[in-house]
């Protein structure tokens, strides 16, 4: 059985790794192989934000792009043809400080100094973005929602990144990478095998479609954020692994035949930036889907395909129409999403099958949308309730069509039918309204878990569905800071 050494980008130049099993993960090597120990462990699941390192991979155009991710999920043969930065890779030749150290320090960003170099290369990927423009403040928080610190407080390390400009710059060689990962590149798929085990790199889809016929029993992996709890909290052997990231075609997002095409190999990132362009009110849950080390690396296909019932894609995907795009070898069908759920953690996919596209119904004139989340934090949080709504009213003011899906509601994302029914057909009023909230509770019996009880999640649903009218109701709606409880408090600490 032919094996390829895993080859990638690292501290100036090509490093070859092999005899390491298939699922180590990029941080236990760094630290146990490299002795690298700078990046640290935390919580082993990417929350703390301890692991985080800097990843890069050529874009469709054949440029390098910077992304910071946890390294704790991160399976080492995924780096294949892609560069690692860790906090090691910030020391000057001459010893002196890169400007985001030098900024932890001059503002007093650190204490006991183990989410430091977490927070560092989180600055550091902040720092290198192609852009002349310094960063706002909502960038720098969006940049560290993925890191945790227990001591120090987040104000002189969000001071710290708003002055890590104020030295010298250093500029980062993006043609010396770029030069590097091109000649990474394969041609074909990349195998490497280790006791047994075996992971497979597809690099187009024809290729991934004949891997998946040849071996059904594997796992197929994109950004490890789920697949890679598996391993490092529930121990578990994965024989085989297919993974999407190098599959060409299959992170493609554009626009045909009224929908929005987005490859399931696309990241989160990439994908919700697409859906806010076309949809302006998932700005907030683009925000609030997990960490930007999260998004960095997980895939919408992949949040899609595993099906948490507390998914927070899903309900607006839902209440938007989606439709998924299936493949088996060369058949390709095309499902509602909302058929696609047949019970907790089971799903419509036959043996063979994956998921190769998600697509999105363009906004139509007159859709009224919105998709709300509830959790204990704001960022980083699991949703207690998750909810997208859509209406279309037709010319007479007549409710004409209505989707409504929950996530946490019940075993898996679904919408409302009872509800739905209760609004078609009638004016978009505070009445019907009413009647709709009261028929979600033939719609849904929700558990009770440490997250929410059964009864919240119950008033929080029609509570939602309130908000949602409150917000789009034919005569002086709300603006959405009217229908936030702690609006006001966070525009004024910000």
């Amino acid at each position: 059985m032919k094996t390829h050494n895993i080859r990638f980008y690292y501290q100036g130049k090509i490093h070859e790794v092999a005899g390491q099993p298939t699922t180590r993960t990029v941080l236990q090597y760094l630290r146990e192989d490299l002795h690298c120990t700078g990046s640290k462990e935390g919580c082993a699941e990417g929350d703390c934000g301890a692991c985080t390192v800097v990843t890069a991979e050529l874009d469709q155009t054949g440029q390098p792009v910077l992304r910071a991710v946890n390294a704790c999920i991160q399976f080492l043969p995924a780096l294949d043809g892609k560069a690692l930065f860790t906090v090691e890779d910030l020391r000057q030749p001459d010893g002196a400080l890169h400007p985001v150290q030098q900024a932890m320090v001059a503002l007093h960003g650190s204490q006991c100094g183990f989410c430091t170099p977490g927070f560092v290369m989180s600055m550091w990927a902040l720092y290198n973005r192609q852009t002349s423009a310094r960063p706002t403040r909502d960038d720098i928080l969006d940049a560290l929602s993925g890191n945790l610190c227990r001591c120090t407080g987040y104000r002189p390390i969000i001071d710290a990144a708003q002055a890590m400009f104020d030295w010298p710059r250093i500029y980062f060689d993006y043609p010396a990478l770029a030069l590097a990962l091109r000649s990474l590149q394969r041609d074909e798929t990349f195998e490497y095998h280790h006791a047994g085990h075996s992971f497979f790199a597809p690099r187009t889809l024809s290729g991934l479609a004949q891997l998946r016929l040849d071996h059904p029993e594997a796992r197929m992996l994109a950004g490890s954020t789920d697949v890679g709890l598996w391993v490092t909290k529930q121990l578990r052997e994965l024989p085989e692994l297919i993974y999407i990231g190098r599959v060409a075609g299959l992170r493609d997002i554009f626009e045909a035949d009224g929908d929005l095409h987005i490859g399931a190999g696309a990241l989160l990132a990439d994908a919700y930036d697409a859906l806010v362009q076309r949809y302006s009110q998932l700005h907030e849950m683009r925000r609030r889907f997990a960490s930007l080390p999260i998004r960095n690396a997980g895939t919408l296909g992949g949040n899609i395909a595993n099906g948490s019932p507390i998914g927070d894609s899903m309900p607006g995907l839902l209440a938007l129409g989606t439709r998924l795009v299936l493949r088996c070898g060369e058949q390709v069908r095309t499902l509602p999403l909302n058929e696609f759920y047949l019970a907790y953690q089971k799903n419509a996919l036959q043996p063979g099958e994956f998921v190769q596209g998600i697509r999105v119904p363009l906004p139509v004139p007159g859709q009224r949308f919105r998709s709300y989340k509830l959790s204990k934090r704001i960022d980083q949080d699991i949703s207690a309730v998750c909810a997208g709504f859509s209406l279309e009213l037709d010319d007479n003011g007549l409710i004409s069509n209505a989707r409504l899906a929950f996530g946490g509601m019940a075993a898996v994302p679904a919408r409302a039918p009872q509800a739905e029914q209760a609004l078609v057909g009638k004016p978009w009023t505070l009445e019907v309204v009413r009647q709709a909230m009261q028929a979600l509770q033939h719609d849904y019996q929700p558990l009770s878990d440490m997250r929410a009880s059964s009864r919240y999640r119950m008033t929080a649903a029609q509570n939602l569905l309130y908000r949602f009218y409150l917000e789009t109701r034919p005569d002086q709606p709300l603006a959405v800071q009217q229908t936030r409880v702690l609006a006001g408090i966070a525009d004024s600490e910000v």
